[in-house]
């Protein structure tokens, strides 16, 4: 397995967070996240998850090898401990993680996520994912996808200027990388881990996802001792881009809580 490429921003010796991106984003949608933790004094890493971006692919392709990746990048960083925060399918990997390696995990944003997605025998997933890969069938591109998907996941009538990296993000991915993705995605499930958390989680939450809505997120904080729940306003499954100054400030709020 090969380490994953990421973008570090910081120095050795300040606190970690560990950011991580969903089905069609990449590094590079974290970057005002990572400049505004950057004068906060944290150090902060932002991965191409495996097969997007500069890294390579993962064989087999599933959640708990993409766990794997993350650690492997954590170790190639010399970086023992960090918070993690992910996104959507990031979100996922992180929640993975802890059942893995949960002494490695300080603290944990879970946004726009769900603690399961089914398994990839049922008619919801089998049909999620015929809607999702049709267009691939029928011979589009990742950027005609993303051109139909990214409007549908923010908020309507949103600026469209903010989205305009979510869409190169999108449009990047390999279709080989998107189709196994999404496979993986399906066969998600650790709704069982949710009582074992003990570190300080924020379930970070927006108004009108319908990919990952507020009440399904108001649900998982519950089943985590001692969770945090907001919901941003004004955005849509993709917050941190529709809402980058509101993600900051929620995310800036938990780590002035989480901080050695």
């Amino acid at each position: 397995m090969s380490t994953p490429f990421f973008t570090d921003v910081g120095s050795p010796g300040q606190p970690v967070v560990v950011f991580l991106h969903g089905v069609g984003g990449g590094r590079h949608g974290w970057a005002p996240q990572q400049a505004h933790l950057s004068v906060l004094g944290w150090r902060s890493l932002a991965w191409d998850m495996p097969g997007y971006g500069a890294s390579a692919m993962l064989t087999p392709y599933d959640f708990e090898h993409l766990a794997m990746a993350m650690w492997q990048m954590m170790d190639a960083a010399h970086i023992r401990q960090a918070v993690l925060v992910g996104h959507s399918m990031g979100a996922m990997v992180a929640l993975q993680a802890w059942t893995q390696m949960p002494e490695r995990i300080t603290a944990m944003v879970l946004a726009a996520s769900s603690p399961a997605f089914g398994n990839s025998d049922g008619d919801f997933q089998k049909q999620f994912l015929a809607q999702r890969l049709a267009p691939l069938e029928a011979g589009k591109t990742m950027g005609d996808i993303a051109d139909k998907l990214i409007p549908s996941m923010a908020i309507p009538g949103g600026d469209a200027a903010k989205l305009h990296q979510a869409h190169q993000s999108m449009s990047a991915v390999p279709q080989d990388t998107y189709r196994a993705a999404l496979h993986a995605l399906v066969q998600f499930e650790q709704r069982a881990a949710l009582p074992t958390i003990t570190i300080p989680v924020l379930c970070l939450a927006a108004e009108h996802d319908r990919t990952a809505p507020p009440a399904v997120m108001e649900r998982m904080t519950q089943k985590i001792s001692g969770a945090r729940y907001a919901c941003l306003a004004g955005a849509g499954h993709l917050l941190h881009y529709e809402q980058p100054e509101a993600f900051n400030v929620e995310l800036e709020k938990f780590l002035k809580d989480v901080k050695p």
